[in-house]
């Protein structure tokens, strides 16, 4: 069995060749070190609020940010507000 993150695999069966037999790939939640930034999570925001509803927007950015769903959710109200940066 070899683990790692899918950079360091890649690299490993570049080198050694495509593994024999099976291959279980198994997606572990981010690290405290991928949450993301709130500069960041804004950006993800305004780009998910563009193409999805606000429950969904919400939902996909936490996922991908690592950040809280109620952490995220606030974020996306701060910047629905108006007058808060002049854009939504």
């Amino acid at each position: 069995a070899r683990r790692g993150t899918l950079s360091a695999l890649s690299a490993h069966y570049r080198a050694a060749g495509p593994p024999k037999g099976e291959v279980v790939l198994v997606v572990g939640p981010p690290g405290p070190a991928a949450v993301a930034g709130d500069d960041e999570i804004d950006a993800l925001l305004r780009e998910a609020i563009g193409r999805l509803s606000l429950r969904d927007a919400v939902a996909a950015v936490a996922a991908a940010s690592g950040r809280p769903r109620r952490a995220v959710y606030r974020r996306a109200l701060a910047l629905a507000a108006p007058g808060e940066d002049g854009d939504v």
